[in-house]
């Protein structure tokens, strides 16, 4: 479980083919308070830490995680958002990540709004996943890249985010542009509330 409030765009140092999945290691300052089998949010992407060493620390990303978010379009050097899962007895700054990304989008605009910045996201919109929760609502939450973010101008296929300086320059959001890939996770009791109108 995570919050959706990131500690660390950390780079990537390593990647490496495995069959059908890939070996991702990372570099970041909390990897000497990690240890094997502890769960690390990546780009909003729940991943296990297999293996640390040389101030370094792998997770794997098989087949599904693949196909469902952006770690497969990561490259040597890249920056990835980092958020260790949430302490039950401290405050929600966020709100509820699971780290179980939905699907990808594409930046389709970006635009400098005196010191801030405005994001427009566009994904494939399915009418019966709608139903079930896998939509955006103005002023609601949504998971992008593993931020926490508030949606503004939520339409069907499409929402836009405001960004703020501190989370432009500490995430990788600063280097999203029109054409990037990023990850989506809706928001899970949106979710819950969708699926139980469906037996009124």
């Amino acid at each position: 479980m995570f919050s959706g409030i990131v500690e660390e765009a950390a780079q990537v140092v390593a990647i490496r083919q495995d069959k059908g999945n890939i070996h991702i290691t990372m570099k970041c300052s909390f990897v000497n308070e990690l240890k094997i089998d502890q769960s690390v949010s990546h780009n909003g992407v729940c991943l296990t830490v297999v293996d640390i060493e040389n101030g370094t620390y792998t997770v794997t990303a098989i087949k599904e995680t693949l196909e469902r978010s952006n770690l497969g379009l990561l490259k040597v050097g890249d920056r990835v958002n980092l958020e260790r899962s949430m302490m039950m007895n401290g405050r929600l700054d966020g709100h509820i990540v699971q780290g179980h990304v939905d699907q990808t989008a594409i930046c389709t605009d970006v635009k400098e709004a005196d010191g801030s910045w405005y994001y427009t996201f566009e994904y494939d919109f399915d009418k019966e996943m709608a139903k079930q929760g896998y939509i955006t609502v103005e002023k609601g939450s949504v998971c992008v890249n593993g931020v926490s973010l508030t949606v503004v101008g939520s339409q069907n296929n499409s929402f836009k985010v405001a960004i703020i300086p501190y989370t432009h320059d500490f995430t990788n959001f600063g280097q999203i542009e029109k054409g990037t890939v990023v990850n989506l996770e809706f928001d899970i009791v949106g979710k819950y509330i969708s699926k139980m109108m469906q037996f009124n």
